[in-house]
This record gives structure tokens, C-alpha cells and sequence, in this order.
């Protein structure tokens, strides 16, 4: 049996986030995309290919994987943008 570093436990420790967090981003990614969703193998060697230096979004993620063809399947449109209340002037 060999012990194979998951994607999540990279990603998790490449940007110094929980193995929940990082399973969280894994799956919004493949979420972001409307039918086919990309493994989570293919997602961590393009985050790889990407020298980051801070995890994007997972929307951004997918559009970025869209836009260079490494997943060139439709994505579903973007999720809203969370404001909050401190950042609205009235």
C-alpha cells in the first residue's frame, strides 16, 4: 500500500489552509463548471502550473481553467459577491 499525497492535502499545505478547507475548494471548483467537472488531480496541477502566491476562488479557479482550455467545458454562471454591511455607504 502506498501512502499517495491526495490533492487536498497539497493545496492544504501549500497555502497553509485546513484539509476541510481545501476539500471545500476542490469541490466548489467542480462546481463552478455546469456538467462535466474536472478530477481533482487535473484542478492541483493546474494551481500547481499557476504560481500562486494566494488560493484564488474556486469561480476564479474554473474560470482561469476554462479560459486557458485546460477544462474547456461551460461553466455555470458566477456566484454573487458578497458585500458586507461595513463596506455600503448609505
Amino acid at each position: 500500500m502506498t501512502n499517495k499525497i491526495k490533492p487536498f492535502e497539497t493545496i492544504a499545505s501549500q497555502f497553509q489552509i485546513s484539509h476541510e478547507s481545501a476539500k471545500y475548494f476542490l469541490g466548489r471548483v467542480q462546481k463552478s463548471f455546469k456538467t462535466e467537472r474536472p478530477p481533482h488531480k487535473l484542478i492541483l496541477e493546474f494551481i500547481e502550473t499557476q504560481n500562486f502566491e494566494f488560493l484564488p476562488t474556486p469561480y476564479e479557479a474554473a474560470e482561469m481553467m476554462y479560459e486557458n482550455g485546460t477544462w474547456s467545458y461551460a461553466l455555470n454562471s458566477a456566484p454573487p459577491i458578497l458585500v458586507d454591511d461595513e463596506d455600503l455607504e448609505i
